[in-house]
């Protein structure tokens, strides 16, 4: 029997959540779905510049867990980007920060916030 999924921590909800051409039918293609994790890892390597090993430690999951998770999200930019697909941000395991931990973002980025689970 496999270990139950541990809630990742995130910081903060994506002010945007929808991504895609301008030309974009809603009957014409399936959106690709990103989780809120899954931008978490963008978000903290990418963008706050952190290493895979501090991104695990922030988000309170084994450093091979990042790693997987950021590779499936930028499979999922990829692709959105290259085919011309929306892109949508939403959902998985995941626990908002209350912005009072240790591992908590540098940057100030918290909102005080229940913790979520979508």
């Amino acid at each position: 029997m496999p270990r139950p999924r541990k809630c990742r921590n995130v910081c903060c909800l994506p002010e945007y959540n929808q991504f895609g051409p301008f030309r974009f039918k809603d009957n014409e293609d399936i959106p690709i779905h990103m989780t809120v994790d899954e931008y978490e890892t963008i978000r903290l390597i990418d963008i706050e510049g952190l290493t895979q090993e501090e991104c695990s430690i922030q988000m309170n999951v084994a450093r091979t867990t990042v790693q997987a998770i950021y590779n499936d999200a930028r499979k999922k930019l990829a692709e959105s980007l290259v085919n011309g697909k929306v892109l949508q941000i939403e959902g998985g395991e995941y626990r908002l920060c209350d912005g009072h931990k240790k591992t908590c973002c540098r940057r100030g980025c918290c909102k005080s916030s229940m913790d979520s689970i979508s």
